[in-house]
């Protein structure tokens, strides 16, 4: 039943999954519609309106931008369990967006820039996790309407990740970067407009934070701790905005890679010795260890889509049809494309296997993941050869990396999601999905530190630095495909 009350009228589902479908899309509009253009701003000339960085300090700002995202989302969950609920978390999270991109719109120094990112982390932070906890308590029934609801939301994802590259760089091309960094922020505030407007069809769901263990006292404790949260993230926007905290993102990289890895760590040292595990629930902690390394390495390779390959696009790709330049940013259109595309395909074809008694397990799946990735980038060591003897490449190497790398995330990331939920046991399942935000996190933060290895005046180098990914993403298929049947065995035994 609809959250109001009121009778089914989105595509067959409640209306007020309409509100939020049309919120994160918006939403995604504005993320991929900026990180279409991040990096490529930062590295153009002065002259011409960006900032004249290198490559390695871009793409560690576009690392860590893109980690903290993800990271961002387990206080962001916590303040909305705790605090304010999921309605408000998402209605602060989206204002928090809006509010970000137009510091990016306005920003005429590199401080108050990564001061407008580091707002943008925190409303994403608010927002991306607590909407789809929104979705989910619209059908309390859960079972396949749930299933299908989440299939429709998804799509209000990939539509957003499509058409927000599409306008922003289009748009940056013909009059400017800052009115392509605009066009984000006004995509932003309109999901916000619509969300306020029409979020009353959402009822009780997630009005209120669950229930505070610590009674009122607690609560009032927690709500001291947000107050001044809040006050450091104002004196953290004012320090890059003023030059008093300096920006230095090469070293931050190297310090955040070694944080998350710390963090990791110690809950897996945490699940394994002193959790209370038995022997078969340790053992699952142990596939889930290896499948956040085959995470880990997969979204290294796939996130140089922001960076390395974004570049490539720009530099050394023909982009002409006609006396028409193609906007480099409409290349990252091509991965919600393929998804919506092929994700109904992949869907069916996991569906038939399984009615077959052929349902590949987990491990494979993963297998087929890296494969992927690993595919993608011999493509585009193909298209970079062609670069190193003296010409462009076309745009068909870029469009079949993209479709390779597409069919590896079709693989790979959904089933990662669910497998996170099976195998750890059910008081920890939020904390595993803050896992595999994790394990994206460091992924984004190592494809940062790979592209920021490529170098523009070095395109002899540039084949042989994408086969290293191959490699790369070929050996963690192999060593996984040797312990496939492990991680059978164990899944076979999933009661908790």
């Amino acid at each position: 039943m609809q959250a109001d009350g009121a009778p089914r009228g989105f595509f067959g589902h409640p209306r007020a999954l309409s509100t939020l479908f049309f919120t994160e899309l918006w939403e995604r509009f504005s993320y991929y519609g900026m990180r279409a253009l991040l990096v490529l701003f930062l590295v153009d000339a002065v002259a011409r309106g960006g900032f004249g960085l290198d490559d390695a300090t871009a793409t560690a700002i576009y690392g860590l931008y893109a980690a903290g995202v993800y990271i961002a989302s387990l206080p962001g969950g916590w303040i909305a369990d705790r605090l304010v609920g999921s309605q408000r978390a998402v209605l602060w999270g989206g204002a928090l967006i809006t509010l970000g991109h137009l510091l990016l719109a306005l920003a005429d120094s590199l401080g108050l820039f990564c001061g407008g990112l580091f707002v943008i982390v925190l409303g994403t932070g608010l927002l991306k996790p607590n909407i789809a906890t929104l979705v989910a308590a619209l059908y309390p029934e859960g079972g396949a309407r749930r299933d299908a609801g989440f299939t429709v939301f998804y799509m209000g994802i990939n539509l957003g990740a499509m058409l927000g590259p599409f306008a922003t760089a289009w748009l940056a091309q013909r009059y400017g970067w800052h009115l392509g960094f605009l066009a984000a922020a006004i995509g932003m505030a309109l999901g916000l407009v619509g969300y306020a407007i029409t979020r009353r069809r959402l009822g009780e769901a997630g009005l209120h934070p669950a229930s505070h263990v610590d009674g009122a006292a607690g609560h009032l404790r927690d709500r001291r701790r947000l107050l001044l949260a809040l006050a450091a993230v104002a004196l953290v926007v004012v320090g890059f905005a003023s030059g008093f905290i300096a920006v230095a993102p090469v070293a931050l990289r190297g310090h955040a890679i070694w944080v998350i890895l710390a963090l990791v760590l110690g809950f897996f040292a945490y699940l394994l010795g002193f959790a209370g595990l038995d022997a078969a629930q340790r053992r699952r902690v142990g596939v889930l260890g290896i499948l956040f390394l085959a995470s880990v390495v997969f979204w290294s390779g796939f996130e140089q889509a922001g960076s390395s390959m974004t570049l490539f696009a720009e530099r050394f790709t023909d982009r002409h049809v006609g006396s028409f330049e193609v906007p480099t940013g409409w290349f990252q259109m091509l991965n919600a494309s393929f998804i919506i595309v092929f994700a109904p395909v992949f869907s069916a074809l996991w569906t038939t296997l399984g009615a077959r008694g052929r349902d590949l397990s987990t491990g494979l799946k993963f297998v087929l993941g890296l494969a992927g990735m690993a595919a993608g980038f011999v493509v585009m060591a193909a298209g970079a050869r062609l670069v190193a003897a003296g010409g462009l490449a076309g745009p068909g190497w870029l469009i079949a990396a993209y479709l390779l790398h597409t069919w590896g995330e079709l693989a790979l990331s959904p089933v990662g999601m669910s497998a996170t939920t099976k195998l750890l046991p059910a008081r920890f399942t939020g904390q595993g999905m803050g896992l595999w935000y994790a394990s994206i996190s460091l992924g984004n933060l190592l494809a940062s530190l790979i592209a920021g290895d490529f170098d523009a005046s070095r395109v002899d180098a540039m084949p042989g630095q994408y086969l290293r990914i191959v490699l790369f993403g070929a050996v963690a298929a192999v060593l996984l495909l040797a312990a496939v049947p492990w991680i059978r065995r164990t899944e076979s035994n999933t009661d908790q």
